[in-house]
């Protein structure tokens, strides 16, 4: 449904994408959405918009490995809407066999940073190793993170999810469409079919998505792979601030 909706956008490659919209520093607005709300909203895209295209593919695979503290740290600052909190992950990109170590912070504001690194030691799914903390430690002290030893990090929740990425140019913004999100974690594996996970990356300016989807009645909300993900897997865990997106967000989108 979404490959039709994007079929008669034009391409971009990975390098102009990144040329024009990077944004590493970022606003991002998530809404959850159903699979064919999500394909009508896209349909009615700007005709400038772009898709991302390597290789003939605009839809790629994400596999994501989430690390953190024994006493989850990570999770309840930004489930406790904390002004500064952060998520260390591994992330590697299926199709291209790249494997990334990220760490994103929230700031003060509303606003994202992400650091990386290439992971090219082949432990695409463990702990950090030693020489690995010192790069997360400089990422976290640079976003004024403090009280994290990244020797305490543990593997703690895997997502996979299928991506395309938009170029919206008139507000240099770049779009997220996550579908077939997984969840997993110690052997029980969650699926949302059907829901679709839409993220705009921009300035602190809304773009004309932004408007399109809140003209349409749908308003940003509170959702992380990891914090829903965490959280619907493990019952006895508080919910924190993702209470309503599990509860209310995500079966209304995979109700249709």
């Amino acid at each position: 449904m979404t490959a039709l909706a994007l079929a008669a956008l034009a391409p971009i490659s990975l390098p102009d994408l990144d040329a024009v919209a990077a944004l590493q520093t970022r606003v991002d607005r998530k809404y959850v959405l159903s699979a064919t709300c999500c394909t009508g909203l896209l349909a009615g895209l700007t005709p400038d918009a772009r898709v991302l295209e390597v290789d003939g593919m605009r839809e790629f695979t994400y596999d994501s490995l989430y690390l953190d503290t024994p006493d989850l740290a990570a999770y309840h600052l930004a489930g406790r809407r904390r002004r500064r909190r952060f998520k260390v992950r591994r992330r590697t990109y299926v199709d291209s066999g790249q494997t990334w170590l990220e760490v994103k912070t929230r700031r003060a504001r509303g606003v994202t940073a992400k650091h990386r690194t290439r992971n090219d030691n082949g432990l695409g799914l463990s702990a950090l190793s030693g020489a690995e903390e010192p790069f997360v430690a400089a990422s976290l002290e640079r976003e004024g993170i403090a009280g994290i030893d990244p020797a305490t990090l543990w593997p703690t929740l895997r997502t996979t999810f299928r991506r395309t990425t938009l170029l919206l140019p008139t507000d240099g913004a770049r779009v997220t469409v996550d579908r077939d999100v997984v969840v997993a974690d110690d052997g029980t594996i969650l699926w949302w079919e059907g829901m679709v996970i839409v993220e705009t990356k921009a300035g602190r300016a809304p773009t004309a998505l932004d408007r399109r989807l809140w003209h349409a009645g749908h308003r940003p909300v509170s959702i992380s792979k990891y914090g829903v993900g965490l959280a619907a897997l493990r019952p006895g865990l508080p919910p924190e601030k993702w209470h309503r997106t599990l509860d209310h967000d995500i079966p209304r989108a995979l109700a249709g």
